[in-house]
């Protein structure tokens, strides 16, 4: 019976030890490059510039910069991430921490910004936006948390979907 009881114990590590993790390995930059970049059939750079500064428009952000010689532009969006409860509890330890004598200076999560810069350039008779999301979380104090590039492919799919559909409006002048 032992030597069942060992056996199966063995047999088990063996087949859990081979488990996999499902850890998934980070994008190459090759693979990061490949869904922030897109072609487009036209080779007017400023109605393609116009049209991006529209749709970042449309979706709430702020264009910073527009330089049509370099076909740079960039943007910023802020979002509200406050979580009433979290600056409860921590404004709430910090109480505790000065009743007790001890200085706690209370932090948590209060705006996210989305930064855009895009790069538009001449590719044959084509257009080649590259373009690059990332995003920063900001605490109560203004102090940087976190900044963390947007690596999400859909998120992209679905900017260049909204500059196709533009770029048909543009064309059409509707």
């Amino acid at each position: 019976m032992r030597k069942i009881w060992i056996l199966l114990t063995i047999v088990s590590m063996i087949i859990l030890g081979c488990a996999t993790t499902g850890v998934t390995p980070p994008k190459t930059q090759l693979q990061i490059r490949e869904f922030q970049t897109r072609i487009f059939d036209t080779n007017d750079i400023k109605l393609v510039m116009k049209t991006m500064i529209n749709v970042l428009q449309d979706d709430g952000f702020i264009v910073k910069n527009a330089v049509l010689d370099l076909g740079l532009l960039s943007a910023e969006k802020s979002v509200d991430i406050e979580n009433k409860t979290e600056a409860f509890l921590s404004a709430l330890a910090a109480g505790l921490a000065a009743g007790q004598g001890k200085y706690y200076d209370a932090r948590w999560k209060k705006a996210s910004f989305i930064e855009c810069t895009a790069n538009v350039s001449e590719y044959g008779k084509q257009a080649r936006i590259r373009v690059n999301f990332q995003t920063k979380i900001l605490d109560n104090k203004g102090g940087i948390i976190k900044v963390k590039q947007i690596d999400d492919e859909k998120y992209y799919q679905d900017f260049f979907s909204k500059v196709d559909k533009g770029l048909f409006i543009q064309k059409e002048g509707l």
